[in-house]
């Protein structure tokens, strides 16, 4: 143990201070902070290791590469080491924490609006946009209605406009091939919910 109090050396995470518009305000933290620990809870339920460095500091790390799109090593020596930054995104992600950390926070929003915690109801759209240079030739596709080369990405939003789901396909792809996905994980994601499809691109025999 360091005098930050982390167990890695070298370590100061534990004494690390807000210094990036990606960072998290304390008013934030405060909101996150208890849904945030609960998710991380079963994480360490799962694998049975707690985690050393501070978790406010590995959250605002992944904002910083998420908001500037940087390379993981490219990250400023203030946050922890990147190799355990990117450990713990990928045990996140792969668990499905990040949407279950997300659902907590919406249905708080919710329940302060007087709704319901679960949504009954959203709605579906997509929008085709160029696909930038790196983006390979196997995820790209041509939109004939929009005339562009590029990517979809698909959003459902609850009636609050809250997120629910994202898809990103290539631009070539059918909107009621992907919706009929997105209306599912949404199901899965709040199986007591009941969920009314999209206008405009409703699947076959939804």
């Amino acid at each position: 143990m360091n005098a930050s109090g982390c167990a890695s050396p070298g370590c100061a995470c534990r004494d690390r201070k807000p210094a990036y518009p990606s960072d998290l305000t304390d008013i934030e933290w405060q909101v996150l902070e208890p849904e945030a620990r609960g998710v991380m809870a079963e994480l360490v339920a799962l694998t049975g290791r707690p985690m050393v460095h501070d978790l406010r500091a590995m959250l605002d790390a992944i904002n910083h590469v998420t908001r500037y799109g940087i390379e993981w090593r490219a990250l400023p020596v203030d946050f922890p080491p990147h190799e355990a930054i990117y450990a713990f995104f990928m045990r996140w992600s792969r668990r499905g924490l990040p949407e279950r950390l997300a659902g907590r926070l919406r249905g708080r929003l919710r329940v302060l609006v007087g709704r319901g915690e679960l949504p009954t109801a959203g709605c579906v759209d997509s929008q085709t946009v160029r696909a930038a240079e790196t983006v390979g030739a196997a995820a790209c596709g041509y939109d004939a209605g929009k005339k562009l080369k590029g990517q979809k990405r698909h959003v459902v939003v609850d009636t609050l406009g809250l997120l629910l789901c994202v898809m990103v396909t290539a631009a070539s792809v059918q909107d009621r091939t992907v919706h009929i996905r997105c209306w599912r994980c949404c199901a899965r994601s709040s199986p007591r919910s009941v969920w009314s499809g999209p206008t405009a691109a409703t699947p076959d025999g939804w």
